[in-house]
């Protein structure tokens, strides 16, 4: 595959879903391009607009909170696989509504309590607070959302 094949390719898949650098660069390599050929692509679609690691974050964090629903743990974790920086994402992060996040998982705490078998409350919290803390949430947010007094949780952190 020639450059400029390479070039329009990715310039088609950009303009059909967000895409992050790493993600185009992993591909490209994939094709069998040279490294130097693989960056200067992704520089050009960083410079026309194409890719853009701020637009990519604003959707990705989006998506995974609200139709996912991960939490902020989860999704910085998945942007550092993604060879983002913190201090793209940290802000986003820092800015999602907070009464809709805690909504998001007070509703799959309750979800998820229906199907958690426990023989004591103490029991069954702690297998919701395992469960909402392998969602990426963290164990403040659980607490404000399960309302457990704080001495049944001090196991947990």
């Amino acid at each position: 595959m020639t450059e400029t094949e390479a070039l329009n390719k990715m310039m088609a898949y950009c303009a059909s879903a967000e895409h992050c650098r790493a993600e185009l660069t992993e591909k490209m390599q994939r094709w069998g391009l040279a490294y130097d050929a693989v960056n200067r692509i992704a520089d050009r679609l960083e410079n026309e607009k194409f890719i853009d690691e701020e637009r990519y974050c604003q959707a990705f964090i989006n998506d995974k909170y609200r139709f996912a629903k991960w939490g902020k743990v989860k999704i910085a974790q998945a942007l550092q696989l993604k060879k983002i920086p913190p201090y793209v994402y940290n802000l986003m992060l820092n800015n999602i509504d907070e009464e809709e996040y805690l909504g998001i998982l007070r509703k799959l705490l309750d979800s998820k309590r229906k199907s958690v078998r426990a023989s004591t409350p103490f029991e069954q919290n702690g297998k919701l607070i395992r469960f909402a803390l392998s969602r990426g949430f963290e164990m403040k947010d659980i607490r404000r959302c399960m309302e457990v007094p704080e001495e049944e949780n001090e196991w947990a952190e």
